[in-house]
């Protein structure tokens, strides 16, 4: 395999999963048993197996550095059968935690605080969550990093409407810990397996981070998607940006906007954007961001994204340019439907699961697109999952 574009100098510090103690319980590293140039070569022919046959397929664009990338860390509390309360994740495919301290994966930062919170819990008499009793006080804590900003938010996630000084909790925890610049109390009290209850209070800051990507700035609220990898994201989008060709005139709908990191990208460049997302909160945070980049040309709506394509076809509205960056699962029927519909003149599909992106290409090609690029980009290193931009475009 040649060179691939971006990786340029990479020099793997692990080899056939020697440096990772948790590598055969966890599951979360599937090729950590490979060097990195083995990875991007296994992910390549996954690409090219899966969608090759719509349009050649371009290197995979890979990390000089794949590691410690992510920006949002979460850890599950409980206790092993001895009492000791351990923090981790979840083994592939099951609720066992295995008791994890340090990550590959995982910023640096984010790990030293989990630790830091598992080890202030006896200190003040506070337990961890029993999954299978329900009760117990801590279930998880999720920490978002921005990488840009140095901003640091931690959520406390705990099964009961009860914290025990929770004042003195935290001043002890910022005392430890003062690179944090907010600290969130979310409540989930239900049998679920969401991480994040509906109740959350802030308890110190602003109750959001704020980060730099592609040039702009966002802000982060504890429940909005926002990409975890921002190194790898940048590639990303600047590869979905110049498959677009935007020329300042054009009109672009950004569905599965989130926060609208896509669409105010590609605000630079376009005469009006669309955004639109189905997560209140990510669309709150969107609407700020669009202010807080002093954009005019950008609106988001709380909808359906594929509904409101077809209110927009039965209006006879036009779109010249739709970005589309769906869930793992990928579009349903629905949503393609509507994307033939509304019949934009380009589609840039982002995704992060080339397989639901291939079923949906293959929709997308019998109702009226032909496939022009396609773009895979190592945004998951160590695992299998490959991200993956491809532009189709209307035919004729």
């Amino acid at each position: 395999m040649k060179k691939q574009q971006g990786t340029k100098g990479a020099t793997p510090k692990i080899a056939k999963g020697n440096g990772c103690e948790h590598y055969k319980k966890c599951g979360g590293c599937q090729l950590l048993n490979m060097s990195y140039e083995e990875q991007l070569s296994f992910k390549q022919v996954k690409t090219i197996r899966l969608l090759g046959r719509f349009c050649h397929v371009d290197e995979i664009i890979g990390m000089d550095k794949p590691y410690h990338y992510r920006n949002k860390v979460q850890a599950a509390f409980g206790c092993t059968r001895g009492g000791k309360i351990i923090s981790g994740v979840y083994q592939s495919s099951t609720h066992n935690i295995v008791s994890v301290d340090k990550c590959f994966l995982e910023d640096e930062k984010a790990d030293e605080i989990i630790v830091s919170i598992r080890k202030m819990l006896p200190e003040f008499k506070l337990t961890a969550y029993n999954e299978d009793t329900g009760r117990g006080f801590l279930r998880h804590v999720l920490v978002k990093r921005g990488f840009s900003t140095g901003e640091i938010m931690v959520v406390l996630v705990t099964g009961t409407n009860i914290f025990p000084s929770k004042a003195a909790f935290v001043k002890a925890l910022l005392k430890k810990h003062p690179e944090i610049t907010t600290v969130i109390w979310n409540i989930n009290d239900k049998r679920t397996s969401l991480v994040l209850g509906e109740k959350q209070q802030v308890l110190f800051g602003d109750g959001y981070i704020e980060d730099i990507l592609c040039g702009k700035r966002f802000r982060i609220s504890a429940k909005s998607f926002y990409q975890i990898n921002p190194v790898q994201t940048e590639k990303l989008y600047g590869t979905a940006i110049e498959f677009a060709k935007l020329t300042g005139k054009e009109r672009v709908f950004d569905a599965y906007c989130g926060i609208g990191t896509i669409g105010l990208v590609a605000s630079d460049k376009a005469k009006e954007v669309i955004g639109v997302e189905l997560n209140p909160d990510a669309v709150k945070d969107a609407k700020i961001n669009a202010k807080l980049n002093g954009k005019e040309n950008i609106s988001f709506y709380c909808d359906d994204a594929g509904k409101f394509m077809v209110a927009m076809a039965k209006e006879k509205e036009k779109v010249d340019v739709l970005f589309m960056d769906p869930p793992r699962a990928g579009s349903d029927l629905p949503f393609l439907k509507s994307v033939a519909t509304l019949a934009p003149k380009k589609v840039v599909y982002i995704s992060c699961n080339v397989e639901t992106q291939a079923r949906d290409i293959a929709f997308l090609c019998k109702n009226g697109y032909k496939v022009k690029k396609i773009q895979p980009v190592d945004m998951f290193p160590h695992t299998n999952h490959v991200e993956c931009v491809a532009l189709l475009e209307r035919k004729g």
